[in-house]
């Protein structure tokens, strides 16, 4: 696979393979209706953090029925949202080859092994989701990737990612260039006039029950989908 950027390479490699491995640390929890966590694949839980916000962010859409995240890593986003939503149809895009193993390991997950910089879409899905991406990748593919996002949504466009009002570069475990704060969702507003804000939230990590790592999150609905 070729990449434009050193922020692809950064994720495809060493430290995407790092990252699945902390990923899976994480404290997960079984569905409600009493399931033995000890028994069952970390990788196939969703964590409670997850559960709870997306519980929220999917209260201000309306007939969901697919669903595509671009930098999916194993897929534990995708699987939260399954669990709110039996039946919805999902599809990945994930970059890293050890994620994207993981993610084949569930059946019912459509998934594009590419960088989300090269994926073309065959067709619009009803949500597209991107998720603490957007902070990583190289600020000089932003417009085109808003581009993609749009194209790829037939409603809406689910943003959750770090918020500054000005664009900054923050240092990132040690290394340079490889996260950057900035209004995505309010940038994508001014691109595309038919774009609507319905909701956003936030969510602290200090948080007593759900903890996410600071996160701002919007929902922008396109004004010309009609059911």
């Amino acid at each position: 696979m070729n990449y434009k950027t050193s922020q692809e390479k950064f994720w495809a490699g060493e430290f995407g393979d790092n990252y699945i491995k902390r990923t899976t640390q994480k404290e997960f929890l079984a569905d409600k209706f009493g399931t033995n966590t000890n028994s069952l694949n970390q990788a196939s839980l969703r964590t409670a953090s997850d559960y709870s916000l997306f519980s929220k962010i999917l209260q201000s859409t309306r007939s969901i029925q697919s669903v595509i995240e671009f930098g999916s890593n194993i897929g534990l986003n995708l699987l939260a949202i399954q669990q709110l939503l039996p039946g919805v149809e999902l599809s990945a895009i994930e970059i890293n080859q050890n994620a994207v193993h993981e993610l084949k390991k569930h059946n019912d997950i459509n998934v594009h092994h590419s960088s989300i910089l090269d994926f073309q879409p065959e067709r619009q899905y009803d949500l597209v989701l991107i998720k603490c991406v957007l902070i990583h990748i190289n600020p000089k593919e932003l417009q085109d990737l808003y581009e993609l996002l749009y194209k790829s949504s037939e409603k809406y466009i689910c943003l959750a990612e770090y918020y500054n009002t000005t664009p900054v570069e923050i240092n990132y475990r040690g290394h340079e260039e490889k996260l950057f704060k900035r209004d995505f969702a309010g940038e994508m507003l001014d691109k595309f006039p038919d774009l609507d804000l319905i909701d956003y939230g936030f969510v602290y990590h200090r948080d007593n029950n759900f903890k996410q790592d600071d996160i701002n999150w919007f929902i922008l609905e396109k004004t010309n989908f009609h059911e």
